[in-house]
């Protein structure tokens, strides 16, 4: 009798034994993947497979690693692929997805080679992005920390979207800006130096608008009126900004930013005191202005009590509105607001003003249309993107150039792989700094896919703060007409 127990328990065991292994070689991949069973049951026996998405794999596969949703996050080649409550800005559904009714198709169709998704299985997907795409934990991607996490944040102009790139690099959110269907094409964006906000200007539209960036949301605007809205910029404390009109009889409005409300205008309507008014810099106190006239050789200065208004020669010839002379673009002050930058279009130069006297220190030639002007504090360099400089790169075009801001002398031109360049900002927190390329025009790349938007993607690349060299050969793709861009926590 205890044999025969003996014997049925042994059996028993075995069985259970066999039982709990097989469902381990099943469970185990899941679990440890961090998905989301489900989603999991879907990404790691379907692409996360020898040949296409996994370790020995991923590598000739775009780079794209799916084997766990921390890897999914890191995106491919191309950047992000998952944007999370942005399925019809996520790459990884339109390769999977045979339906253009449920959304973008793009091929070839993943898997490679093998049966294709279900449409359930796809909306498993669609679904779990359009929620967040959290791990199994019900964490939201780029969402802890959100109060001190470092991020930059990118107009697209051609898509009416705020970028959110997260400090490792990617795309974390696309937020929809503007106040209505019209495209309104969010042109300058700017953030306080506390990181707590951000406030865009529409070249298109009539508002201002404020992003928490704690929430990633759109909290506040307000109509402005009918204008060209170009660059803003923010006080030293947070409370007020300067926009300006970029028209021909331009003008420059002074609002208060908590809440959102206009303080003062100046020039506009028949006045004739602004042309084309661009880059602006002030004062720490806020009450003193320096905007750049976009044609001719001049800058403005003037005060906010009206007291003072002057037109500032860039090359010690007569005031001239005419195009072609040097057309100053943007101005910068150095971090000890000892000496500003000018970046003048039409003469291929940069311009170095004495802050104090605002007297021409020195005049450097740089490459074709320079545009903007980036600073770190941690290291003494100004960046300058130029966009349409000869690029060194057969089928690319633009250049980046670094100069020491202590020496005024040409540390470097950087040359890659650009198309376009424009935007251009410094993470000194990351010891990296961001470049991105426009890619407007059809003889650009090709980009890797498309968008839900009209137009060419752009792009953007990572460069080490310490070498000025790449810090990484991906190439992030956004949505279209990547354009301005500003740091938290500078």
């Amino acid at each position: 009798m205890i044999k025969k127990f003996s014997l049925i328990g042994l059996i028993l065991f075995i069985i259970i034994y066999a039982f709990q292994a097989c469902t381990n070689k099943v469970a185990y991949p899941y679990t440890s993947s961090q998905f989301p069973n489900e989603v999991a049951q879907i990404i790691i026996t379907n692409c996360a497979t020898d040949g296409c998405h996994n370790q020995q794999s991923y590598q000739n596969a775009g780079g794209l690693l799916l084997d766990s949703w921390e890897a999914l996050m890191n995106g491919s080649n191309n950047g992000a692929c998952v944007i999370p409550f942005s399925p019809e800005n996520s790459s990884l559904l339109y390769y999977i997805n045979r339906d253009s009714a449920e959304g973008i198709v793009a091929k070839p169709t993943m898997p490679i080679n093998k049966t294709p998704l279900t449409k359930a299985q796809y909306k498993i997907i669609r679904d779990w992005i359009t929620n967040g795409a959290p791990n199994s934990d019900g964490i939201v991607p780029f969402s802890q920390q959100a109060t001190s996490r470092q991020k930059t944040v990118l107009t697209l102009q051609g898509c009416d979207k705020l970028g959110i790139l997260d400090g490792n690099q990617v795309i974390a959110r696309y937020i929809p800006i503007g106040t209505n269907p019209q495209s309104e094409s969010p042109h300058a964006v700017r953030v306080s130096k506390d990181g707590a906000y951000a406030y865009i200007s529409f070249l298109a539209g009539t508002a201002i608008q404020k992003v928490d960036l704690t929430s990633n949301q759109v909290i506040e605007s307000i109509d402005i009126g009918a204008g060209s809205w170009n660059i803003l910029h923010v006080s030293e404390d947070g409370k007020k900004l300067l926009v300006c009109d970029w028209q021909s009889n331009g003008k420059l409005v002074l609002l208060q930013t908590n809440p959102l409300q206009v303080l003062q205008e100046f020039g506009g309507g028949a006045t004739g005191l602004f042309t084309f008014p661009h880059g602006i810099i002030a004062n720490s106190s806020f009450d003193t202005f320096h905007v750049t006239s976009q044609y001719g050789n001049f800058i403005y200065k003037f005060s906010a009590d009206e007291n003072m208004y002057a037109k500032i020669s860039l090359d010690g010839k007569p005031i001239s509105n005419a195009t072609g002379l040097l057309d100053p673009h943007e101005i910068y002050f150095t971090p000890d607001r000892s000496k500003y930058f000018i970046t003048c279009e039409a003469s291929d130069e940069v311009r170095i003003f004495d802050a104090q006297k605002d007297t021409l220190i020195k005049t450097l030639v740089v490459g074709n249309f320079p545009q903007e002007i980036a600073m770190s504090k941690t290291k003494p360099y100004a960046f300058i993107t130029c966009s349409e400089d000869i690029s060194s790169y057969p089928g690319f075009k633009g250049s980046v150039y670094v100069i020491n801001y202590n020496t005024l002398t040409i540390t470097k031109r950087i040359d890659a792989p650009f198309y376009q360049p424009h935007g251009i900002n410094v993470d000194d927190r990351n010891s990296i700094f961001y470049v991105y390329s426009r890619n407007v025009n059809p003889s650009g790349p090709a980009p890797h896919h498309s968008s839900d938007c009209a137009g060419r993607n752009g792009y953007y690349q990572v460069f080490d703060l310490n070498t000025l060299n790449l810090k990484t050969t991906k190439r992030f793709e956004t949505i279209v007409d990547p354009y301005s861009a500003d740091t938290r926590f500078k």
